[in-house]
């Protein structure tokens, strides 16, 4: 869908300069709640050190999956820092989790 058909002319201008504003707010949002998710591996974290190992299955996707999206994001023509930063948190506690879970 182009803008150009829908939008007149002297209106362009106005309507990307806001889809753009409206964009990096969402960017924004995204990386705090996709990091919020990450973080919460600190309680299964402790609960692996307190000797009550939890599942491997589900950190182990999360890990594999934060990885893609990570080199996907970085390996793009240009870099799509959303996408990188958001997702690297999910690298370290994934990975985190896997290996407190079998040495604890």
């Amino acid at each position: 869908m182009k803008i150009d058909n829908y939008v007149p002319k002297d209106k362009r201008r106005q309507v990307s300069d806001k889809r753009i504003r409206n964009l990096k707010i969402l960017s924004k949002v995204a990386i705090l709640t996709s990091s919020l998710m990450y973080v919460a591996y600190i309680s299964e974290i402790m609960q692996n050190f307190s000797g009550n190992p939890v599942s491997p299955l589900q950190p182990c996707v999360a890990t594999i999956n934060a990885t893609l999206w990570t080199f996907y994001g970085w390996y793009k023509t240009y870099r799509d820092w959303p996408l990188v930063i958001s997702n690297v948190p999910g690298v370290f506690f994934g990975f985190f989790t896997l290996i407190t879970i079998y040495i604890h």
